[in-house]
């Protein structure tokens, strides 16, 4: 028995260790940076200051919150609206073609995320692919300006965070026996009643495991938005990014970071309290 228990010990320790070395270490290091003071000159003073808190709630960091906030959950729903359709389907397929169409799910993400984006520049620019394409079917006759706007971010957020919606949804829809919906169907049930009744709660853990794993990413997310949104589109990520790479406000920029980090561990502890009988992946 000890010996079991001292096997276990050393299997965890390397991933311990690297947890507490790269997971701990920086997130203690930026919470006790959020409540430092910011120098004449950039530099960090040894100084309790809860200043930088006090300031996100600015009128001005407060409508970047509220931004990021809107174009998170506008992804979240999107997401769910076209990844719940498609993960009841691979559910539901026949094993080859469910292999393929996860293959083909999974394949974008063989090649650079920056790559992936600029393909999106070339697609949603003026006079681009999209244009063309609503152009020669004669859905579309003027200058299409999508590109640099909170539609192209939206867009780009989509497509990024679909398979991560997707995923998890397959993994608890995989798992409902299908004799549950035919039963229900000989029954007299109608398909949305088999829907609200078996199909949406027993899906729910990994509905809830892909909203988080959507939402809390693209809270933080700001080479999309510079990209596609063209740095007019200001988000949560792209403050934190420029505190520290161009404001040189090393407090300010940790203090939004620690409140990002309170919002994931608060959805976590919702997770766990209402659908936490399965892994989020």
């Amino acid at each position: 028995m000890k010996s079991s228990a001292s096997r276990g010990v050393l299997l965890a320790a390397p991933a311990v260790v690297y947890l507490f070395v790269f997971l701990a270490v920086p997130l203690l290091l930026v919470a006790l940076m959020s409540v430092l003071s910011r120098g004449p000159y950039g530099d960090v003073l040894l100084r309790l200051n809860f200043e930088s808190y006090v300031r996100l709630f600015d009128p001005l960091y407060f409508k970047i919150w509220l931004d990021s906030l809107a174009i998170a959950a506008l992804t979240t729903a999107a997401t769910v609206l076209i990844g719940y359709p498609l993960a009841f389907w691979l559910a539901r397929a026949p094993r080859t073609l469910r292999q393929i169409a996860l293959f083909a799910l999974l394949v974008p993400f063989w090649t650079n995320f920056l790559i992936r984006i600029y393909a999106w520049i070339l697609i949603l620019r003026t006079g681009g692919l999209l244009e063309s394409l609503l152009a020669g079917l004669g859905l579309w006759r003027a200058s299409l300006d999508v590109l640099y706007t909170p539609t192209a971010v939206l867009i780009g957020m989509i497509y990024e965070f679909l398979p991560f919606m997707v995923l998890p949804l397959y993994a608890s829809l995989e798992k409902i026996d299908p004799a549950l919906i035919a039963a229900a169907a000989d029954l007299g049930a109608k398909p949305s009643q088999v829907f609200w009744r078996i199909v949406l709660p027993l899906g729910l853990p990994g509905l809830v495991a892909g909203s988080i794993l959507v939402f809390v990413p693209a809270m933080g997310m700001f080479a999309v938005p510079d990209l596609l949104g063209g740095a007019r589109t200001l988000l949560v990520g792209n403050l934190i990014r420029n505190q520290f790479l161009t404001a040189r406000d090393w407090p300010f920029g940790s203090a939004a970071a620690m409140v990002l980090v309170a919002l994931t561990l608060v959805l976590l502890a919702l997770y766990s309290r209402f659908a936490g009988r399965e892994p989020l992946l």
